[in-house]
């Protein structure tokens, strides 16, 4: 037996055993067994620091699922098990997630062209240019349409303007997106909201509702369903040892790096581990991990708000974050960092001492061409750029009360600082 051979047979071995370690609750009902913290070796005193870093990060609801049990489950403000949410963009993952499903009953190809299911004309590209986009590059945000608008949410042909070929740009892009539902529904004949209830409800018990609002298409559902379609990714797609989605080259490659203009994006889920990556509304690569706290084989829906599905296979855990937003980022990825940092501190036996980077950074505009930043953090240095990801200026910073001379400009426009230990903080301008 060659050792490749045995690489191989031991690498499927590991897979089939997670596998058959995972629990899976009834499609029916709201049992759902549980598995003792203690049994993890976590502490109880650092399980309620958890729980109040979260409420004071207006949270709603928490779930952590280990071997798909339930380890911790908490609600905050009213909140309960039996209420409904939104998901805001991490409801990307589940259309994402359809679209493979779409593809394995042989409605659709993700090599098709767009216009195949849309029509020609669905944007005010050339048409030797729109031909060129796929639901490929819908799904992996490639469509060379342009994100910058006054609605980048607009999914009229008048907001949807190529500035680039399809497969050349990446750009966190809502409206291209939302356009995967009207795809799917052409594609199966089926509405979205019927399609999900046939393939998925009965056998997961995954419940919730698509709804319109305005250009948006948003899932509500109860932090459970959240949770229930984390696990249901975490086993690659299977159920309780029924193969909902048996494509397994759709499912790794949309939990793999879709293209290499920004690694850390496989079709509509964040992932971890790559060496750089890119936010929404900025073009320039942001050096090191995503998440530098969590698994690096971690991939995430990230919403609005903090609306996070986090899945770490190599730890058989899955976590779900729901609620307002922290602050004022569009994906607040490091509010998912930050739990990461505490899960990982969760052991009674860890003698380390959890520092969270607060990244407390206040920018306030005092003119139109003055700014003043005060940080509780050294920061080295930091440089404004536009939503193209074009330096506007860079400067140094040497105070924790810094005012500076801007050009005088209006819109919107970030602010990307460096700390002294290299770290990125990016923070939204005005002017």
């Amino acid at each position: 037996m060659n050792m490749f051979f045995r690489i191989t047979m031991v690498a499927l071995m590991i897979s089939y055993l997670n596998a058959q370690s995972l629990y899976f609750p009834p499609a029916d009902g709201s049992r759902w067994d549980t598995l003792a913290p203690e049994r993890l070796n976590w502490c109880n005193e650092k399980i309620d620091s958890l729980y109040q870093f979260l409420e004071d990060n207006n949270s709603r609801g928490f779930i952590l699922l280990k071997d798909g049990k339930i380890v911790l489950e908490k609600y905050f403000k009213n909140h309960n098990a039996s209420k409904i949410w939104y998901w805001a963009s991490a409801g990307k993952s589940l259309t994402s997630f359809m679209v493979g499903l779409a593809q394995q009953d042989s409605f659709l190809k993700i090599s098709d062209q767009t216009s195949k299911y849309l029509g020609n004309g669905w944007t005010s590209c050339l048409k030797t240019t729109e031909d060129k986009i796929t639901i490929y590059h819908q799904l992996s945000m490639t469509t060379g349409l342009d994100d910058s608008g006054i609605d980048p949410y607009c999914t009229l042909d008048t907001c949807l303007i190529c500035i680039a070929d399809a497969g050349n740009r990446w750009a966190y892009h809502n409206g291209p997106y939302t356009l995967l539902d009207s795809v799917i529904e052409s594609a199966t004949k089926m509405k979205l909201n019927q399609y999900i209830s046939q393939k998925l409800t009965s056998i997961t018990g995954i419940t919730g509702i698509f709804i319109k609002s305005d250009f948006n298409n948003v899932f509500y559902s109860t932090g459970r369903t959240m949770a229930r379609f984390g696990l249901l990714n975490l086993a690659k797609g299977s159920w309780n040892g029924i193969k909902i989605l048996q494509d397994q080259n759709y499912f790794n490659a949309m939990t793999h790096s879709s293209q290499n203009i920004n690694p850390a994006y496989g079709y509509l889920w964040w992932l971890n581990g790559s060496n750089f990556y890119k936010v929404p509304g900025l073009q320039i690569p942001i050096p090191g991990l995503l998440m530098p706290n969590a698994p690096h084989d971690t991939y995430a829906a990230l919403g609005k708000n903090g609306q996070f599905i986090n899945i770490a296979p190599s730890k058989n855990m899955v976590w779900v974050r729901f609620g307002d937003a922290p602050d004022s980022a569009l994906v607040p990825y490091r509010l998912s960092d930050d739990i990461w940092r505490y899960i990982a501190n969760m052991n009674c036996n860890s003698s380390s001492t959890l520092k969270l980077q607060e990244n407390k950074i206040t920018v306030q505009k005092i003119s139109t061409d003055r700014i003043r930043i005060t940080t509780d953090d050294p920061i080295s240095d930091c440089k404004i750029v536009d939503t193209q990801g074009r330096i506007i200026n860079q400067y140094k910073i040497t105070s924790f009360i810094t005012e500076l001379h801007t050009p005088a400009f209006s819109g919107l426009y970030f602010i990307i600082f460096k700390n002294t230990k290299g770290q990125i903080i990016t923070k939204k301008l005005m002017m």
